[in-house]
């Protein structure tokens, strides 16, 4: 009986509320590279020709970048709230501005999804004259507001950096180092946002790709820690959360007890 008993507080105290969310929120993170890396690939028809819309084929191929693209909104929306019940713990403010900033996110990437399918509906692959040309027109108008809808739908992320960056870094629920890349990279990657802005760079710059490199390896990294590693066991607001979640178990133990000694006492 003690040694059962011993054991039963073992799992009770071994117990992480916390790992669960960490192990769902991490496995979105690499789903989202999983799915906009290939996406960049297969919208390359309607992205690099200008003529797409009255040409024919590429369709299918389009249309499934544009799917992994929409996942990749929802793994967006579903990291925010898979970390939400932790991280509140260390800040509710700065949490729910970092839930906002992902729904943010999300809301406009896909704006930039809908262009691009509505492009594909309305292609029609030999299409002359002035038929042509309207829908020529169409393209171009569509390709430019898809352009400005993810370049600022992948620029959230620097304020999802400074968000979840300081919330991590200050609770320690991962190496602080990990944090620290993504609040660096934040005002890298806002400063080339603001310059695409202004008309003075482009997605092709230098400027873009050292602003985006330590928000991709932020994010890369945070999602294969939670993934794999979890949350640190020592870290304030886990450990907070283990004795509320220990405290039922043992006190429903102790009912149990007494209940059990009330019995044998009205026995004898």
């Amino acid at each position: 009986m003690h040694t059962s008993t011993q054991a039963n507080v073992a799992r009770q105290t071994s117990f992480d509320p916390t790992r669960r969310a960490a192990l769902v929120a991490g496995i979105l993170y690499l789903i989202t590279f999983a799915s906009s890396i290939p996406a960049v690939f297969l919208l390359s028809p309607v992205l690099n020709n200008p003529n797409f819309i009255v040409s024919a084929g590429g369709g299918d191929q389009v249309r499934l970048g544009s799917l992994l693209d929409i996942t990749n909104c929802l793994t967006a929306l579903g990291t925010a709230v898979a970390l939400y019940a932790v991280v509140k713990r260390q800040n509710q403010g700065f949490a729910i501005g970092f839930v906002a900033s992902r729904v943010f996110e999300a809301a406009v990437l896909m704006v930039a999804t809908m262009s691009i399918l509505s492009i594909v509906t309305l292609q029609q692959p030999g299409a002359t004259g002035a038929e042509a040309s309207l829908l020529v027109n169409t393209q171009r108008t569509l390709i430019a507001l898809r352009d400005w809808s993810f370049a600022l739908g992948t620029g959230v992320p620097a304020l999802n950096a400074v968000l979840l960056g300081w919330l991590l870094y200050t609770s320690r629920l991962v190496p602080r180092p990990i944090p620290v890349l993504g609040l660096i990279g934040a005002p890298m990657f806002a400063s080339w946002l603001v310059g695409y802005i202004l008309g003075i760079t482009d997605g092709a710059s230098a400027w873009h790709t050292i602003g985006v490199a330590p928000i991709f390896f932020w994010e890369l990294s945070v999602g294969l820690w939670m993934a794999f590693k979890g949350f640190n066991r020592n870290a304030p607001i886990v450990a907070a959360a283990m004795a509320e979640a220990n405290q039922q178990p043992a006190a429903a133990t102790r009912a149990a007890s007494t209940v059990a000694i009330g019995s044998k006492v009205g026995a004898a």
